[in-house]
């Protein structure tokens, strides 16, 4: 994947600042979490070379940030018993500062809540959104508004799923 960012040089035109692949990513094993860009809710100055996304990859957008990222859903191994789900998804939220958004994984072990709204497109794959009362399989191109809801992704297929999400802090009742 090839990121462009652009900004503006001492002159106050357009640039490109950066130009290059993802700075962090993680959990490639499992299919990755790829940070593209980040902010922290201060002033963003346009005339610095800061690439916003190489920093520490935490599930949540820090307050009043935004996350913007792509992650890719490799299929479940099939036969893998649930306690070794619970363990691998433990693990895999833990790496990213979320352990205590798994609120209630008894549907499915990647099930997790946070304070944000999530922009999610499926770009390839074939995945199911599973919430607490419903499920909806995606097609490529669906685009899912995740409001604060304790969800999972599934993906059903035999190939790996790619999706597009951009989080941004919330306060949600």
């Amino acid at each position: 994947m090839r990121r462009i960012i652009t900004g503006h040089n001492s002159e106050g035109k357009s640039i490109i600042t950066i130009d290059g692949p993802p700075a962090r990513s993680i959990g490639e094993d499992v299919g990755g979490l790829f940070e593209i860009w980040n902010t922290d809710g201060n002033l963003i100055d346009t005339t610095d070379s800061i690439d916003r996304a190489d920093t520490d990859i935490i599930l949540s957008p820090p307050e009043n940030g935004s996350k913007f990222r792509y992650f890719q859903i490799n299929p479940t191994p099939e036969g893998l018993p649930m306690e070794i789900m619970q363990e691998i998804a433990a693990d895999a939220f833990e790496k990213i500062g979320a352990a205590h958004h798994r609120i209630d994984t008894s549907k499915h072990p990647a099930m997790h809540k946070t304070d944000t709204i999530d922009y999610i497109i499926l770009l390839e794959g074939d995945v199911t959104l599973i919430l607490d009362e419903e499920e909806v399989r995606l097609k490529p191109h669906d685009v899912v508004v995740q409001r604060g809801t304790n969800h999972a992704w599934v993906n059903n297929g035999d190939e790996p799923a790619l999706l597009i999400a951009v989080l941004i802090d919330s306060d949600l009742r």
